[in-house]
């Protein structure tokens, strides 16, 4: 009977859930100063956008291991496409309707921050559910349509703002819509299956008493904090480093390191049958160790800027590489496992690049120190992954 199914269609629509929460985590931010010569609002409220977006995300991931079994997969995938294009359009509409502009723009991101944050819980168990061989690949390509995502928000938006103008930043935004509101009609149609049959699955209780369980957790929080310390920062190092403007810090920056990434998860998605996943994931912690040392201590800025781009490499297999490997040590985790996951990895990405901006102040403004102490992150990855090969060579059961 599967293979009556075309699992092939759920998969375009797993694809273009992950480019949907590249363009609600990445627009936006390109708005801030628009939003900020528009509305009047300071930087002290706008930095808050990006900390309610991820808190939000990390709330959704939290309830997701209590209802979306529940409420089952399908309801809660089209909800978060749904939830993303309400979030995107209400954007364009709030500011004016709100005596406060910036409660109104808060509000819509809350929208889209749910939705993306319930793509984050279930678009990689959905695909793990699909009959395909080769998951550890499969998982990887998934994965870099989010990188994918990023480059074609941020080149799409600026090749648009250099034509039309920041003035029409609301028609860009309902362009945008467009791809989750394409991806509601996917998400219904689809086949979907059950990760773990009913009754089978750990309880979520079960897993925090699983000492593996909060390896891999050490893992995707790892994973989360060494991607996301040098995307966030990307593009203010490249600035700074090579005294260039905003707009070619962004494409030199934040870009070209999403397209690094993207790339390094298509070239494993291709070889991965041929490699050792554990293994691999390791030289990337050491590649990601060296690409942050590269960035704060290098002479050169061109060093410094071949050691941001390159990081994007590194990071690359980090986060599906993690999810890959739960997967196949806790088969019967379950969406609550699933939904864990999500949330470490989230939780390393809010928390790193508020680390790494804090020791930067304190450092008089050193972007370079801030960097040079995110190492910490994948040296930790490469830690856990020792362990894990050492203490937990088989599956769990």
């Amino acid at each position: 009977m599967n293979g009556q199914k075309n699992y092939r269609k759920t998969l375009t629509a797993c694809y273009l859930g992950f480019v949907t929460q590249a363009i609600a985590a990445n627009f936006t931010p390109l708005l801030f100063i628009t939003f900020q010569n528009t509305y009047g609002i300071g930087l002290g409220k706008i930095a808050l956008m990006p900390f309610t977006f991820y808190l939000t995300q990390l709330l959704v991931d939290l309830a997701a291991t209590k209802f979306v079994d529940k409420i089952g997969y399908r309801v809660c995938v089209v909800a978060s496409e749904v939830l993303s294009v309400a979030g995107l359009v209400l954007m364009t509409v709030l500011p004016e309707l709100f005596s406060d502009p910036f409660s109104g723009i808060l509000a819509a991101v809350v929208f889209y921050a749910v939705g993306s944050g319930l793509i984050e819980v279930l678009v990689s168990p959905i695909v793990e559910a699909c009959p395909f061989e080769n998951k550890d690949g499969m998982m990887s390509l998934l994965h870099s349509f989010y990188c994918w995502g990023a480059a074609a928000v941020i080149l799409g938006s600026t090749l648009f703002f250099a034509v039309f103008g920041t003035a029409n930043w609301k028609i860009l935004t309902l362009i945008w819509a467009l791809v989750p509101l394409y991806n509601v009609f996917n998400f219904s149609t689809c086949p979907i299956e059950r990760l773990v049959e009913d009754g089978e699955s750990m309880r979520p209780g079960q897993l925090l008493r699983l000492p593996l369980f909060w390896l891999l957790i050490l893992l995707m929080v790892c994973a989360g904090a060494s991607e996301t310390s040098m995307a966030q920062w990307a593009s203010a190092f490249t600035e700074s480093a090579m005294g260039v403007s905003k707009t070619v810090g962004d494409l030199a920056g934040p870009c070209l390191f999403a397209v690094f990434m993207g790339t390094s998860r298509v070239v494993y998605g291709k070889m991965s049958e041929k490699l050792d996943l554990v293994r691999t994931m390791t030289v990337c912690g050491l590649l990601c160790v060296v690409c942050y040392l590269t960035a704060a201590l290098a002479p050169l800025p061109v060093l410094g800027l071949a050691g941001c781009a390159l990081c994007g490499i590194a990071v690359g297999i980090m986060w599906p590489g993690a999810i890959s490997i739960s997967a196949q040590k806790c088969p019967r985790g379950g969406t609550a496992m699933f939904a864990f996951l999500a949330l470490a990895g989230d939780l390393g990405a809010t928390v790193s690049p508020t680390l790494v901006g804090g020791i930067s102040q304190m450092a008089d403004g050193n972007l370079k120190t801030g960097l040079l102490a995110a190492a910490v992150f994948p040296l930790f990855l490469i830690l856990g992954l020792t362990v894990l090969r050492r203490k937990f060579g088989g599956a769990a059961k």
